[in-house]
């Protein structure tokens, strides 16, 4: 108890003369924020890209494409193959018919409201039972638009994020021109940056004839996934693969959201590296000021260990201010913000916001105090071995 109260004092002591190097202080502190500025920021890329994706998903959906391929890019299945697909068990029904849709995806170019420059924005045919295949799926301005014509809907991020795209507006694509007559949210999905049209339609403009991409249905339930998998790949008519919608979507995710991240901290480390060594001059300056006043308090019988730890508080205590600073900051200033990028899966532009979660402040916090300790464990070092004669002869 003895050396806990000598502890609690002279850290108690260390603290209240902080204002008396308020200029050190504040800068190791702004060195500490800035990296966890940058760090939380970076990682909020990440997080808001991979939100928008699996976002997207639901366990109850499936979807069906070629065997082998990682995307509807690089699928393909034909008009017959659909049928087939659509007679499978699990699958909702409506009636007699499968809630389910045979899709198409192709890539066009709009500019970017940004910056102007040219975008891969993904054009989706889609079959009228889409909309009961994403139910979550719904038109907020304008109407749905009439199969067999060349009119589309667009996505509400899609229409944040890249130009022409207003209700009425027109997109000369393909072989058409088509009329934008509808607005759609998806949950702020990955859906939500794609232009939707009549899947006939699309296969005309691009000469395509009677094929597709993919399937996307919506089952049963989530348990009648197995069911719906085993009997369409053991379907000698068939060479398909399927996966849960969310499986799908975490899958496409991955690539961008791991280059991110690695990024991310490649680029915080050697900021760190920087704001470490602000934190050592900081506390060596703490020290080398408070050398006399150390050395009195060991005159006075006070243990090194608790000089040491003292230092090394001062040293947590301002890396958590600044850590605590650098996550407001990110927090005000990338929380929401909207943007996109490209999913490197499809080659097309994916809207989002970034998305600044509890999780990533309290890594920004555990990196700053990170900083903190590693800055401030040799100028602690260094006062608890002051020797105390010399210090006193300074007086």
């Amino acid at each position: 108890m003895g050396w806990l109260a000598e502890t609690l004092a002279v850290t108690w002591l260390n603290l209240r003369t902080v204002p008396q190097r308020l200029g050190s202080s504040t800068v190791a502190i702004v060195g500490i924020a800035g990296v966890v500025v940058v760090l939380v920021a970076v990682l909020s890329i990440a997080e808001g890209f991979q939100a928008a994706m699996r976002g997207a998903g639901s366990d109850a959906r499936a979807i069906v494409m070629r065997s082998g391929s990682d995307s509807e890019m690089t699928s393909g299945l034909s008009g017959p193959e659909t049928d087939i697909i659509k007679q499978a068990p699990g699958i909702r029904r409506d009636g007699i018919t499968a809630v389910a849709s045979a899709e198409l995806f192709v890539i066009i170019n709009l500019p970017k409201k940004s910056t102007g420059t040219a975008a891969n924005v993904p054009l989706r045919g889609i079959e009228p039972a889409a909309l009961q295949v994403r139910d979550e799926a719904s038109i907020v301005a304008g109407r749905m638009f009439q199969f067999g014509t060349n009119e589309v809907v667009v996505g509400r991020a899609a229409s944040g994020q890249f130009a022409g795209l207003e209700l009425g507006s027109k997109i000369v694509s393909g072989q058409l021109t088509w009329v934008v007559v509808g607005l759609f949210e998806d949950d702020g999905s990955v859906a939500e940056t794609e232009i939707w049209c009549d899947a006939r339609t699309l296969q005309g403009a691009y000469r395509r004839g009677n094929s597709y991409q993919s399937m996307l249905v919506h089952l049963e339930s989530a348990g009648a996934f197995g069911g719906f998998k085993d009997w369409l790949t053991a379907n000698p008519q068939l060479n398909v693969s399927v996966m849960r919608e969310t499986e799908y979507y975490a899958s496409q995710s991955q690539t961008l959201t791991t280059l991110i991240r690695t990024i991310g901290f490649a680029i915080a480390g050697l900021m760190a590296i920087g704001a470490v060594f602000g934190a050592i001059l900081t506390m060596y300056t703490a020290v080398a000021t408070r050398s006399r006043e150390i050395a009195t308090l060991r005159a006075l019988g006070f243990n090194a260990t608790a000089v040491l730890v003292s230092v090394l508080t001062e040293s947590l205590a301002l890396a958590a201010l600044g850590g605590l600073a650098g996550g407001l900051a990110a927090y005000a200033g990338f929380n929401g913000y909207q943007t996109s990028t490209m999913n490197f899966q499809t080659f097309s532009q994916v809207a989002f916001a970034f998305r600044v979660t509890p999780n990533l402040l309290l890594m920004g916090l555990l990196w700053s105090l990170g900083m903190g300790l590693v800055g401030g464990l040799l100028p602690a070092v260094r006062a608890s071995r002051l020797p105390i004669a010399t210090a006193l002869r300074e007086l």
